[in-house]
């Protein structure tokens, strides 16, 4: 289960800099969990106060679960809040394709792939009162540590519970529909694509401009290839991209309208070799795969 990653991905698109997530927020802590798992090796931890955690260069792909949500980190939160309630429409789609083009093992947390919007508030339903405040007092505190002032809801209140019911009713709306379609998509694509479907940490590669805001992921299986460049800043960037030899053509791009977005500037059909000069819209990425010549 790899904290890192969510914490490398939720600073970046949240801003979020309070508790553990002191420790995150620069887009090299991305990189590295891309190509290694973990971000922390032994560096020292300001929210921890001492060195912390070790190389897991040598552990495979496929050891490691990621997220961008789970019933831990939005659980842990005073108010529960899902990351749909935390950034806008087309920065959950960005969270999207760092979380199903990476090389582990996805997790999704329940609704996310429709953009749920119900909080998801830790409950809990013991029947001795002295533990019951023992927890409630234990959360005050962890708290504490993320500026949040006002009281929690109760844990053991049925009224907690009964907040985090899924509301599936939101599928009848464009934007949710919108987004589980795009799931869909990465989710097709990453089955479908031999450089996608193989979880590896050597049949890659990854390159950041932190200055502009961009990473770029490049994944292989032999001759199949795909390249991913995201743009995890605010603003539109006009990123130029330097393809491997062969010719290029575009996957998907989170920006256009098909999912929702304001309209994609890539042409569909348009094969690309050498370097490209494309326009990112703000919080979006658009995916590439190498064309492979049909042996008759």
């Amino acid at each position: 289960w790899n904290d890192d990653f969510h914490h490398a991905v939720h600073t970046l698109l949240t801003g979020e800099r309070d508790g553990y997530y002191a420790d995150y927020g620069r887009l090299a802590q991305l990189q590295r969990s891309l190509e290694e798992g973990y971000v922390y090796r032994g560096e020292h931890s300001t929210f921890r106060g001492h060195r912390f955690g070790a190389s897991a260069a040598a552990l495979p792909a496929e050891r490691f679960v990621v997220f961008v949500q789970n019933h831990d980190q939005t659980g842990n939160r005073m108010l529960g809040e899902r990351l749909s309630t935390l950034v806008p429409f087309e920065t959950q789609k960005l969270a999207a394709g760092l979380l199903l083009l990476s090389p582990f093992v996805p997790l999704l947390f329940m609704g996310e792939e429709y953009g749920e919007t119900a909080p998801f508030q830790y409950f809990i339903s013991h029947s001795e009162e002295d533990l019951v405040e023992s927890v409630r007092q234990g959360r005050r505190e962890e708290f504490a540590a993320f500026g949040w002032e006002q009281e929690p809801p109760d844990p053991q209140s049925e009224d907690t519970f009964e907040a985090a019911k899924l509301n599936r009713d939101l599928l009848q709306k464009d934007e949710h529909a919108a987004l589980r379609t795009f799931y869909h998509k990465l989710l097709r694509l990453r089955r479908d694509h031999p450089a996608l479907r193989k979880l590896s940490k050597d049949d890659l590669e990854v390159v950041t401009d932190p200055t502009a805001g961009l990473l770029f992921l490049r994944r292989w299986d032999g001759v199949q290839e795909v390249m991913a460049a995201f743009n995890v800043s605010e603003d539109a960037v006009a990123v130029p991209i330097g393809f491997p030899d062969g010719l290029w053509v575009k996957l998907l791009d989170s920006a256009d309208q098909a999912w929702g977005g304001p309209g994609g500037t890539i042409p569909d059909d348009e094969p690309a070799s050498g370097e490209l000069t494309v326009t990112l819209h703000p919080t979006s990425f658009a995916l590439f795969a190498r064309r492979v010549p049909t042996i008759r």
